[in-house]
């Protein structure tokens, strides 16, 4: 009888999870779907002989898991209801890290181990200063965004630190039955999260968290624990950023890569439809944003569309996604039905 109890409260549990998931995927989903079969179309016309080559193709793939490792970082972050503007910089800082450490000790796991460590401690810093600080997020990663870039730049000197390893650079160029191991990396992260977000208490209690704290408190779920957490497994990610980084241009970067990184993982949640006010979102809308900025930067690129003009798109795209989300979540006035109005006596 126990058993059985047991059972039925398993299947219920993954039921709730399951309904958590398909909840992200709603016509905001559907929307991005049709706006990246767009692009791919509109760039297949134009490039044709290029776009859709194997090669091109394989090239946004690994493209991608750069943005996509920070987006998921950001889509945490966001959901929670915080903030993470430091992201870039603390890529930077673990990447010019695994760098230095290797150059030292050479040694694959001295990399993996240095850009880890440093990113779990970067984000540890930003979750102390939001709860034992009580600071709001944007200064705290603000403050950090400064410091962690100049950590970085005194890290290795201003420049970059050849990376001459061939077992941790086979990271970013190797792969396994012919997929490459980048894409690998970005496939396990994204099953990790969407399981940690749909199918967990921890997952349930940060959009709790996110959509209302209050409510979240009476409920006895530990914000100060779980902020704290969150914080810290964005720096973890933003260490595998930055090992992802450091093997693909096969040097530790302080800078160059990173730069930048924190406004297209932001993009690429809110134009997946995780909102900034925290508590909604999902997993897979953030993923098909990043899909479309990715697949955006790579047909700029191959229409020879100058890095300035680049910079521009990516700006708009990101003031276009908040307007959708705005519109999306403003009230809808709904018509009174005349039995609300009382009946008045006509006069005379």
């Amino acid at each position: 009888m126990i058993a059985s109890e047991k059972a039925a409260t398993n299947r219920r549990g993954a039921g709730s999870g399951i309904r958590r998931w398909l909840a992200g995927i709603d016509q905001q989903i559907v929307g991005l779907v049709i706006a990246l079969v767009v692009l791919l179309v509109f760039f297949g016309i134009r490039i044709p002989g290029q776009f859709f080559n194997p090669m091109n193709l394989m090239s946004i793939g690994e493209g991608v898991t750069l943005i996509g490792i920070a987006a998921l970082s950001s889509t945490v972050v966001l959901i929670l209801g915080g903030l993470d503007v430091s992201l870039g910089s603390l890529v930077g800082f673990c990447s010019a890290a695994a760098g230095v450490a290797m150059m030292r000790i050479n040694s694959p796991l001295a990399g993996l181990a240095a850009a880890l460590l440093v990113g779990v401690l970067g984000g540890f810093i930003n979750g102390i200063g939001v709860t034992k600080g009580k600071l709001e997020p944007i200064i705290v990663t603000l403050a950090t965004y400064s410091a962690f870039r100049g950590f970085a730049l005194l890290t290795t000197g201003g420049y970059a630190v050849n990376v001459k390893n061939g077992a941790f650079n086979a990271i970013g160029t190797g792969s396994i039955l012919g997929i490459p191991i980048l894409v690998l990396i970005l496939l396990v992260s994204i099953a990790i999260f969407v399981f940690l977000m749909g199918f967990t208490t921890a997952g349930r209690n940060i959009y709790a968290i996110g959509g209302n704290p209050n409510a979240a408190r009476l409920a006895g779920v530990n914000l100060d624990r779980y902020k704290l957490g969150v914080y810290t497994l964005a720096g973890l990610m933003a260490g595998v950023a930055a090992i992802i980084l450091t093997s693909r241009t096969k040097s530790g970067q302080p800078i160059s890569g990173s730069e930048g990184l924190e406004l297209q993982a932001i993009t690429a949640a809110i134009l997946g439809g995780i909102s900034t006010k925290g508590g909604k979102g999902a997993v897979i809308g953030a993923m098909l944003g990043v899909l479309i900025i990715g697949t955006l930067n790579n047909g700029m690129i191959l229409l020879s569309v100058p890095t300035f003009y680049q910079r521009v798109a990516r700006g708009l795209l990101l003031i276009i996604a908040v307007l959708i989300q705005n519109y999306q979540m403003r009230p809808r006035r709904k018509a009174i039905p005349p039995a609300a109005f009382p009946a008045t006596e006509s006069e005379g």
